[in-house]
C-alpha cells in the first residue's frame, strides 16, 4: 500500500501532466470529496426551498413521478461526469475536459456557462434561505430584510471559505452526516404523528399555474432538477483531494445515489402529509413549513424546519467551496477578466481569496436584478447543466473523430457512449423546458449572456486566450 507521502507525489505528477503545479493544499480524503458534493446537491435545500413551486407545477404526483424521472436521468449525466473526473482530475474540472477533448473554444464557453451557474446557484441557495428564515424567525417580510439576511449569508460563507480548505472540509464532512440525521427526523417525525393521505395519494395530479396537465408537469421538474444540481463540486476540488483519479468519480456517484433515495423518502413524507391539498398549495413558498407546523404543532414543527435552515447554510458553504475553484482555475488559464487578481492564492490559509469574494459580490448583485426566484433557480440550473453537457458531447465528438482521449481508472466501459448519449439529450431537453413560461425572465437573461458571450470571444478572447494544455506522456 503506498504512504500518503507516495501518494500526493503521484498526485502532483498527474497535475503536471495536466499543466499545472500543485499550489492548493492538497488534503481532503475521500469521504471529504463526497462530502462536498452531497453539501451542494442538498437535498433539504432544493426540497424546501421549490416545495410549494412543486405542488402548484404537478403536486404530489410532480413530488414522486417528477423525482424519479428526474433522479433517473442525473444519474446518467453524473455517470459520465464521474468518468471525465478520473480521467482529467484538475480544479477546472469541467471546463478542462471540454478542452482536452473539444478544443479551446468549447473549453471557454464551458466555462462562461459554468461560471454564471457557479454564482447563480450561491444566489438561489442564499436568497432562497434569506427568504426561508424571514417567517421562521417571524421577522418582516420586507426587502430591506431579505436582501440584509441574503448579505450577511453570502459573506458569512465567503469568510469561512478564505479561512482555509481544512474548516471547510471539517464542516462539509459534518454536513453530510447532518443532512442525513436531519432527514431522519423529519421521516420519523411525520411518520409518528400519522400520514393523512394513503400512498396512492402520490398519484394524484394538482396545478394552479392554468397551462396544460403535460406542460405543468415539466415546468415543475424543476423543482427535482434544481435540488439535484451540484454533484461537480466532486471535480472541482480535485487539485485538494488525495487519489483523486478514483475518489472524485465515487464521490460524484455516490452523492447523486444517497440524494435521490433520501430525498425521494423525505418528498413521500411531507407530501403524504398534507391534510388539504388545495389549502396548502394556495400557501406558496411557506407550504413546506406550514406542514410541519401542522403537523407538529408551531414550536417542534418550526424547530424541526430550523434544523433544514441550518442544512441550506451549510450547502451555501460547500456551494461557494466549488464555485471558488472553477473561477480560480478559470482565472489561472487568464480566461477571466482580471484574471491575475482572480488566480492569487493567500500565502497564509492557501485558499483563492480575490476567487471567493468575487464569487460573494457577483451573487449578490443576480439576485437583486432577478425579480422572480424560480427564474433565478432556472437560470442556476440550465447554466450548469449546459456546462455539464458540453464536456460530454466533447467526448462524444472525439469518440466519432477518433481523437485521443484518456481513459481514468474509474470508467463504464462499452456503457460509456450510449449513457453520454442520453445524458445530453436530457440536458437539451431541460435547458428549453427551464427558459420557458412561467420562467420565460431566465431565457431572456441566457439569451442576453449567450450573445455578449459570443461577441467577446469573436471581437476579444479568441485571440488572447489559450487555455489549458494537457501534456500526456
Amino acid at each position: 500500500m503506498k504512504s500518503q507521502e507516495e501518494q500526493l507525489k503521484k498526485d502532483a505528477q498527474q497535475l503536471e501532466k495536466l499543466g499545472y503545479n500543485q499550489e492548493l493544499l492538497r488534503g481532503l480524503s475521500g469521504f471529504s470529496n463526497f462530502a462536498v458534493a452531497f453539501s451542494v446537491v442538498s437535498i433539504l435545500t432544493g426540497i424546501s426551498q421549490l416545495y410549494g413551486y412543486g405542488l402548484q407545477h404537478g403536486g404530489p404526483s410532480q413530488m414522486f413521478w417528477g423525482w424519479i424521472l428526474v433522479g433517473f436521468f442525473t444519474l446518467l449525466v453524473s455517470l459520465s461526469m464521474a468518468e471525465l473526473a478520473s480521467a482529467y482530475p484538475t480544479a477546472g474540472a469541467l471546463y478542462h475536459w471540454s478542452s482536452f477533448l473539444g478544443g479551446r473554444t468549447l473549453g471557454w464557453f464551458t466555462a462562461c456557462f459554468n461560471a454564471i451557474g457557479m454564482f447563480a446557484i450561491l444566489a438561489g441557495i442564499d436568497y432562497g434561505l434569506a427568504k426561508f428564515l424571514t417567517p421562521l424567525l417571524h421577522l418582516p417580510n420586507t426587502s430591506w430584510v431579505v436582501n440584509s439576511l441574503y448579505a450577511a449569508l453570502l459573506f458569512s460563507h465567503a469568510f469561512l471559505n478564505y479561512r482555509g480548505i481544512k474548516l471547510v472540509a471539517w464542516l462539509n464532512d459534518f454536513s453530510a452526516i447532518y443532512h442525513v440525521a436531519v432527514v431522519l427526523i423529519l421521516i420519523v417525525a411525520l411518520a409518528i404523528k400519522g400520514f393523512h393521505q394513503p400512498l396512492s395519494f402520490l398519484n394524484q395530479f394538482n396545478s394552479t399555474d392554468g397551462f396544460s396537465m403535460p406542460y405543468s408537469f415539466m415546468m415543475g421538474l424543476l423543482l427535482a432538477q434544481w435540488t439535484l444540481t451540484g454533484y461537480d463540486a466532486s471535480a472541482q476540488v480535485t487539485e485538494e483531494t488525495i487519489d483523486p483519479g478514483r475518489k472524485a468519480p465515487w464521490g460524484i456517484f455516490f452523492a447523486v445515489i444517497l440524494s435521490f433515495f433520501s430525498g425521494l423518502f423525505m418528498l413521500m413524507a411531507v407530501t403524504l402529509s398534507i391534510p388539504d391539498l388545495a389549502e396548502f398549495t394556495q400557501k406558496g413558498d411557506t407550504a413546506f413549513l406550514d406542514i410541519f407546523r401542522y403537523n407538529l404543532g408551531n414550536g417542534f414543527g418550526s424547530l424541526v424546519v430550523g434544523l433544514v435552515a441550518g442544512a441550506m447554510w451549510l450547502c451555501g458553504l460547500a456551494g461557494m467551496t466549488s464555485a471558488s475553484r472553477m473561477v480560480y482555475a478559470f482565472a489561472r488559464d487568464k480566461g477571466l477578466p482580471l484574471s491575475h487578481l482572480l488566480a492569487k492564492v493567500d500565502e497564509t490559509y492557501k485558499t483563492p481569496a480575490p476567487a471567493i469574494f468575487a464569487l460573494a459580490i457577483l451573487a449578490l448583485i443576480l439576485a437583486f436584478s432577478v425579480s422572480i426566484y424560480s427564474a433565478v433557480v432556472s437560470i442556476a440550473t440550465v447554466a450548469l447543466y449546459i456546462s455539464y453537457g458540453l464536456p460530454i458531447a466533447g467526448r462524444l465528438w472525439a469518440r466519432f473523430t477518433h481523437k485521443h482521449e484518456k481513459i481514468g481508472p474509474w470508467n463504464l466501459g462499452r456503457a460509456s457512449t450510449f449513457i453520454s448519449l442520453l445524458a445530453v439529450l436530457w440536458i437539451g431537453f431541460i435547458t428549453v423546458v427551464f427558459m420557458l413560461p412561467p420562467n420565460e425572465q431566465a431565457g431572456q437573461v441566457m439569451g442576453v449572456c449567450v450573445i455578449f458571450l459570443v461577441i467577446l470571444w469573436v471581437f476579444y478572447v479568441r485571440n488572447k486566450y489559450v487555455g489549458p494544455q494537457y501534456h500526456e506522456n
